[in-house]
């Protein structure tokens, strides 16, 4: 099975990896969050609003990151990458400037789009700035169907026709362009908050977005296309307004660190043991996950350079949750919360509201000697003492960590398999752990 690709002389090279993890080593040292992929991805997008360059810093390696920036280089945009080290942890930063003077192509077709759903996304600058978009349908997904409903109702409030012929939607303008107006999504979504937002930056007139998520990643987006020239207030409220304007210019703008890594690492701490600085985040992108981490027995403080986790000694509290959009508990972090609390002192119970089907890591981590049973969107986890290396496999990107995290407090040898999931959203992660002391390589085939 193919799994990533990788540069060598002029052509690509593919090939499998694993990641083998040898645990019982607590972590100590410092984590560099990386730039948050969840923000970067619309961020890019936005990239096509305007004629001039849109410049973005801290954009993380990624595989996600690359094959948008194929993606939009389908539609016309031209990319330059600068890469930077920084300080002495030796993080990875990337500045990239996107230019896209014209629309080479308005259609987005199946094969880029079916390789990542956010490329859907950018129907709604294609339909704003052209006032024409057809772009395939995503399909479903290892964690569920994520229809596009909502994406269509909020750009037909706009004004937009839309049409579902072959598997595509064809979209079109008004005359003169989108038009502005009052919409209230029937259930909050992050991605077609984002797509919402940047349509109605060109659209005629006022739009008022009710119900709109208000994750970090949102707020990140208002604000890089304030600096754009949009005007956008109420990103991060559940009412979002958007005064459109005639057209937007260039920009530069910093991505804001990746919270959900923030939070995985988080995790790994306060299950392996030890002493970490995550140097580079903010814990007001997730307060509500640091303190789910300090209820299971973790320290959490803030410092100069980010914050610090340290659980020396003590063990693993049992802690219920239940996944909520932001400010709620994060369903990308719910996988990760489930390792850790395999090796709590009691029971615990996880209950899953964003997404149906994001259980899957739950058979992966019972190889490894989790007790966990399920019913309907609720799981039980009733603690052991100890866990025990197995080979194991990767269901989905934010699976496949749980099972990194697992395996960094499991006896012996974990081997994660399928770890391209992996690679769609955490830069460098082998890397990062084994200088705080974990045993971690990537073994490739």
């Amino acid at each position: 099975m193919v799994t990533r690709e990788r540069r060598a002389g002029a052509r690509w090279v593919y090939y499998m990896d694993r990641i083998r993890i040898i645990g019982g080593n607590p972590l100590n040292g410092v984590i560099p969050i990386s730039g948050a992929k969840n923000a970067a991805l619309p961020l890019m997008i936005a990239s096509l609003l305007t004629s001039d360059t849109l410049t973005l810093e801290n954009v993380p390696h990624l595989a996600d990151v690359e094959q948008l920036v194929r993606i939009l280089g389908n539609h016309g945009v031209d990319i330059a990458v600068n890469g930077r080290r920084e300080r002495q942890t030796d993080g990875y930063s990337r500045t990239i400037h996107f230019t896209c003077r014209t629309i080479a192509d308005t259609t987005a077709p199946y094969d880029l789009v079916s390789k990542m759903r956010a490329s859907f996304w950018v129907i709604g600058p294609l339909l704003a700035r052209e006032g024409k978009a057809r772009v395939s349908l995503p399909g479903g997904c290892a964690i569920g169907t994520r229809p596009v409903d909502l994406f269509i109702e909020g750009l037909q409030a706009l004004g937009a026709t839309m049409e579902i012929d072959g598997g595509y939607i064809n979209a079109t303008a008004p005359k003169g362009g989108l038009i502005g107006t009052r919409y209230t999504f029937p259930k909050v979504s992050v991605g077609a908050s984002h797509v919402m937002m940047m349509a109605a930056s060109l659209a005629r007139g006022t739009t008022v977005i009710g119900n709109a998520a208000r994750e970090p990643e949102v707020v990140d987006l208002a604000n890089c296309l304030n600096a754009m020239g949009a005007k956008i207030t109420g990103a991060g409220t559940q009412t979002i307004t958007i005064e459109g304007v005639t057209s937007l210019s260039g920009a530069r703008h910093r991505v804001l660190p990746d919270r959900i890594e923030t939070g995985t690492y988080a995790m790994a701490v306060a299950m392996a043991g030890g002493d970490v600085v995550l140097e580079g985040t903010r814990a007001d992108l997730l307060e509500t996950a640091l303190e789910t981490i300090r209820r299971s027995g973790a320290e959490i403080t803030d410092t100069a350079d980010g914050i610090r986790v340290v659980r020396n000694g003590g063990g693993i509290k049992p802690v219920d949750i239940v996944t909520d959009p932001f400010p709620g508990f994060p369903t990308d972090l719910q996988a990760q919360f489930m390792a850790l609390m395999t090796k709590s002192s009691g029971v615990s119970h996880i209950t899953e509201t964003i997404f149906e089907n994001r259980f899957m890591h739950v058979q992966e981590l019972a190889r490894l000697g989790a007790k966990i049973s399920l019913s309907g969107q609720t799981a039980k986890i009733e603690g052991v003492q100890r866990l025990r290396g197995a080979p194991v496999m990767a269901t989905d990107l934010r699976a496949s960590v749980s099972l990194v995290i697992a395996g960094l407090a499991a006896e012996g040898e974990t081997m994660v398999s399928r770890v391209y999931h992996l690679d769609r959203g955490f830069e460098r992660l082998e890397e990062k752990l084994t200088r705080c002391g974990a045993i971690v390589e990537r073994v490739s085939d």
